[in-house]
């Protein structure tokens, strides 16, 4: 009877095990289906994140995807083990809130970015962080109670018994949270890198499931914490701590007030300078703080703030732009911060303030655009953003203090193209010029920038329809200061230079202008002559006999000595220029530019010239090759042997060989001149000379006695290769006096020789080309050349063929004036009858 209670006792444990068993089955089921309804809830979340164009470029949101990704993959891998269901409830509900935290550390880094599916995101959060599974079974088997074993319990004692385990759990979870979040706020505040990393991520999943209240934060100073610590931790817990400091002012004003201090913003703004996702964070919180006027003034004297500011607003990112363009909005209605922003480059406010601004602003704002030192972008700006028309309106209405400032403003704005149309269309023109006019003292100090302004918007053909301009300046000049002189010089010289000014030329001739001119030539200011010099070069251009009516001796040995004396190559150029616009045939200029000792000068200043090619050399250059033709004109042999001695020649070559098109041009002609009286100069040699020249001296051309300064032969001075290689190159405006110099060789006496020498000088295919691609002009005289050339029954073999097609190309789509001489060369080469119609 003894063993009896000990064999009830076994079998009522017996009994009981199934149902428990049962029972405890039956949890783990529910538990490990609902955490793989979580894993598949979450799949595609995270599949359309990783796909997500929006954040492709943000890499804090992408280290937390990448987070997220990590514990997905460990949480996935736990649901297909086999082993899951001898895995605690309590893992497996870790396991859960994990996923929710990561999930969270992506919704705070993406709280300003707009991600697909944000809602649905939250609300799995939420659902996983608030998981609660059943750990009553896992509690039973690890302390189990006389309770439990009884086989007949009564159902009031059982719900008595998990009512106490529940609440005795959630006092643990709330032991452990608490926990938690003092270790969290400990290595907040004095934990080394490491530590600190993992407890800013800590407490930024604290933070947004709501489980550490804004008493806390405040109780222990974690704001000031934060702060203080973000100028030592390193890049990527910088992020954290701005995101967590933002996340709070957003939540909560009261934050903001300890994040006031100019030290926090001063290291927050440092941030500016970094990577684009520090970047955009710092921008982010600067303009959650910056609706404190306080705030903005500080934010606005920390160096170098509103330049980053600037930069970031003209930068990639979009959130970060469109944040620095609020920021910078907000700071603008401080003036001096204004004034900064244009300072680096961001005229917008400025702008505002000439538009809409107080008097005082209007003139404070075009006063700083007037001192600006402006780039061609920055003038740009100013006029496409409408800087231009309140500037013009200050200038038209305002004080003269309002008047002053704009003008200066606008002489700044109008040195660029874009801005010149906008002052046009301003309708400033007529306004400057009665201004000038004035005779008011006190609007006497607006004169010079009313002045400067006319000099640039003369640069543009679209003044040339204001009617009289020209004539109204010419009248001002007499009565102006010489800064007042030199402007409307200038813009006399742009108005004059324009292509489409001749009417204008020509009635500032007829109406004295020359004249009128030519005593500024001895003015002492070099500045206020050479713009008189330029002027008068100009509108000498059209009228070199008229032109020489009006210039006196007195004036052309001034003219002279300027060429001589001065070190201004504008100057310099502006002389020449009129020089070579006089008649190259009148005998009594040129004896009074030799008897000036003219020439040797031109000569000298030649081989000084720099061979880097600048509009000013160019001038120089083709000045100077023009008043060339002066000294080698054909008739006057013995000029000629005086510019030969001066050594002309070697001169001419070297403009041969670099000048523009223009030299090239006239040092042909030059040569030719020369050249045309090489054949009566050269000693025959059957000529009976008492001292014979040695043998080296005969010229092959001319089949007599040569040499570079007594016969100017192109074959002893070596410029027959020269002029070949001009037809060889591209610039076929100088093709007919290339030609013209060549044919010199062609004289009737000599003209096999020369065809010879050309020849030997691979000339032959450089004037195919001439006939191939020249002008009507220069074809012409290619022509003629070529009949010489197929004369010679070796050179009509030689080329005859590469001829054909060129010159029935010619006689088919050719200048009609060339037929006859084309089809004169056709007959030479059996292509044609002589009877042809062509002739």
């Amino acid at each position: 009877m003894s063993d009896l209670p000990e064999k009830q006792s076994l079998a009522g444990q017996e009994v009981d095990s199934p149902a428990k068993s049962f029972r405890s089955s039956s949890t783990e089921t529910e538990t490990i289906a609902e955490f793989s309804t979580f894993i598949e809830k979450l799949s595609p979340i995270l599949d359309e994140m990783k796909d997500s164009n929006e954040v492709a470029d943000l890499p804090t949101i992408q280290k937390a995807i990448e987070s997220l990704e990590t514990d997905f993959r460990h949480a996935k891998s736990v649901v297909e083990s086999p082993n899951i269901r001898s895995s605690p409830a309590k893992h497996i509900e870790d396991l859960t809130q994990n996923l929710g935290r990561s999930l969270g550390l992506v919704l705070f880094a993406s709280h300003d970015v707009p991600i697909a599916n944000k809602e649905k995101i939250k609300a799995l959060r939420r659902e996983m962080m608030n998981v609660r599974f059943d750990l009553s079974s896992e509690r039973e088997s690890e302390f189990p109670s006389e309770a439990e074993d009884e086989t007949m319990e009564d159902e009031t004692e059982e719900e008595t018994e998990e009512k106490e385990i529940e609440e005795e759990d959630e006092s643990e979870e709330e032991d452990r949270i608490t926990l938690d979040i003092d270790d969290v706020i400990m290595q907040i505040k004095y934990g080394d890198d490491g530590k600190y990393k993992n407890a800013l991520l800590e407490l930024n999943a604290l933070i947004m499931d709501g489980m550490i209240s804004n008493e806390r934060i405040n109780d222990e100073g974690m704001i000031k914490v934060l702060s203080q610590r973000l100028g030592s931790c390193k890049g990527n817990d910088r992020v954290t701590v701005i995101q967590i400091l933002r996340y709070l002012v957003t939540q909560n004003d009261q934050y903001k007030e300890e994040m006031k201090d100019l030290g926090f913003l001063s290291t927050l703004v440092k941030s500016l300078a970094r990577d684009a996702g520090e970047q955009r964070e710092a921008v982010g919180l600067l303009l959650n703080l910056a609706d404190d006027p306080a705030v903005r003034r500080r934010i606005g004297r920390i160096q170098g703030c509103i330049v980053m500011l600037v930069t970031i607003s003209s930068g990639d990112d979009e959130k970060a732009f469109h944040d620095a363009r609020k920021l910078l909005n907000a700071m603008s209605s401080n003036t001096q911060h204004a004034l900064h922003m244009a300072e680096a480059g961001y005229f917008k406010p400025l702008i505002h303030y000439l538009k809409e601004g107080s008097d005082m602003s209007k003139v404070l704002m075009a006063t700083a655009i007037s001192r600006m030192e402006l780039t061609d972008q920055n003038k740009a700006s100013l006029g496409k953003d409408g800087a231009i028309e309140p500037l013009v309106k200050m200038f038209n209405k305002g004080n003269l203090e309002a008047k002053l400032s704009a003008l200066n403003a606008l002489q700044n704005l109008s040195s660029l193209k874009e801005n010149i149309q906008l002052l046009i269309h301003s309708g400033i023109v007529v306004a400057l010029l009665q201004l000038l006019f004035s005779v008011t003292s006190v609007l006497m100090t607006l004169r010079e920038p009313a002045s400067a302004i006319l000099a640039k918007i003369s640069q543009s053909e679209s003044i040339l329809v204001k009617q009289d301009v020209s004539q109204q300046m010419l009248s001002l000049l007499n009565l102006s200061s010489p800064v007042i002189q030199n402007h409307l010089l200038e813009a006399l010289n742009n108005i004059a230079s324009h292509s489409s000014a001749s009417k204008v030329r020509k009635k500032m001739k007829e109406n004295g202008a020359i004249q009128l001119l030519l005593p500024f030539f001895t003015e002492r200011n070099t500045k206020i002559r050479t713009g008189a010099l330029k002027l008068v070069y100009t509108l000498s251009k059209d009228i070199p006999g008229e032109f020489r009516e009006q210039l006196g001796d007195t004036h052309l040995t001034t003219i002279a000595d300027i060429v001589s004396t001065s070190t201004y190559e504008c100057e310099k150029a502006s002389a020449l220029g009129i020089l070579s616009n006089l008649p190259v045939n009148d005998k009594t200029i040129t004896d009074l530019l030799k008897n000036a000792n003219l020439l040797p000068v031109l000569i000298s200043m030649v081989s000084s010239i720099s061979a880097t090619s600048t509009p000013i050399t160019i001038w120089l250059t083709e000045s100077i090759a023009g008043i060339l033709v002066r000294f080698t004109i054909p008739s006057d042999k013995k000029l000629q042997h005086y510019s030969a001695e001066n050594g002309i020649i070697p001169v001419l070559l070297k403009l041969l060989s670099s000048g523009s098109s223009v030299t090239k041009c006239r040092a042909a002609t030059c040569l030719t001149q020369l050249s045309k009286n090489s054949l009566h100069l050269c000693k025959l040699r059957k000529s009976k000379w008492f001292c014979i020249p040695p043998t080296d001296a005969v010229c092959e051309v001319h089949d007599g006695y040569c040499s570079v300064k007594s016969t100017f032969c192109l074959v002893k001075t070596g410029a027959v290769s020269p002029l070949i290689q001009v037809l060889e190159g591209s610039e076929s405006a100088t093709d007919e006096a290339v030609l013209s110099c060549l044919s010199t060789l062609l004289q009737d006496e000599i003209w096999e020789n020369g065809i010879n020498y050309i020849s030997k000088k691979s000339g032959i295919q450089a004037i195919l080309k001439v006939v191939e691609s020249g002008n009507s002009k220069s074809q012409e005289k290619a022509l003629w050349i070529l009949e010489k050339i197929f004369r010679v029954e070796a050179h009509k073999v030689e080329y005859g063929q590469s001829a054909q097609m060129l010159l029935i190309d010619l006689a088919q789509n050719g200048d009609p004036i060339l037929k006859p001489r084309v089809a004169k060369l056709l007959a030479q080469l059996e292509l044609l009858q002589s009877q042809s119609s062509y002739f």
